[in-house]
């Protein structure tokens, strides 16, 4: 692990501490799977939220590599009702894994989905709970928090998933000057649940890793 950790990241892994929630930071993507690998356990259950960034982190490579019991919610040849069950068996995993939409230097987490099994999860169920975080999604407060869902995060990850939303079209959320909730009035919507966790009562069970480049979106 790097001992030079920028001060905007010393500064939220403080206010995490705070909150009851453990935090780490690795200056490269590729450092990212072996730190993964130690807060796990051999054998442990361990489910994962829709994340470009542990893709892209080398991590889902890591969870199929065998050591692990994986709830693999892309494993080919699954129903739509074969991967709900696979959410719902992720609310028993020894370990969650995922990313956040945003990390504020107050040490709040910002997440925003549309079927919800992730932030469920976040809030209850796992054991262990560990997010990967691009330096990219560090910010400010939830004002910033909430700008960047829907001017980043939200548009490439509707268009990502062929929705049929204003933000996959535009590239921006309909309501970005309105609000947290103000969006386009759609099913195909991704922005349905907003979760903000902040002081956690069970000490550690949430894990931030900060990645000091920008992974994911």
């Amino acid at each position: 692990m790097a001992d030079i950790v920028p001060a905007n990241v010393k500064t939220a892994m403080a206010a995490l501490a705070r909150n009851n929630m453990a935090s780490y930071y690795v200056e490269t993507a590729k450092e990212v799977p072996a730190l993964v690998a130690s807060l796990l356990h051999k054998g442990d259950t361990v489910a994962v939220g829709g994340s470009v960034t542990l893709e892209e982190t080398g991590v889902m490579e890591l969870l199929r590599g065998g050591d692990y019991r994986f709830l693999d919610r892309y494993a080919e040849g699954l129903t739509r009702d074969e991967v709900t069950k696979v959410f719902q068996e992720s609310f028993f995993a020894d370990a969650y894994l995922c990313s956040s939409n945003a990390v504020t230097l107050r040490g709040e987490l910002y997440n925003v989905d549309g079927n919800s099994n992730r932030i469920a999860a976040i809030a209850f169920g796992p054991k262990s709970v560990i997010l990967v975080v691009g330096i990219q999604k560090l910010v400010p407060d939830l004002a910033a928090a909430q700008e960047l869902v829907k001017t980043v995060a939200a548009p490439k990850n509707a268009k990502r998933l062929s929705c049929d939303t204003y933000c996959a079209k535009t590239g921006t959320c309909a309501g970005v000057e309105g609000g947290m909730t103000l969006g386009c009035a759609t099913d195909a919507r991704i922005c349905c649940n907003y979760l903000v966790s902040a002081r956690q009562r069970h000490k550690d069970r949430i894990k931030v890793i900060f990645v000091g480049e920008p992974v994911g979106y």
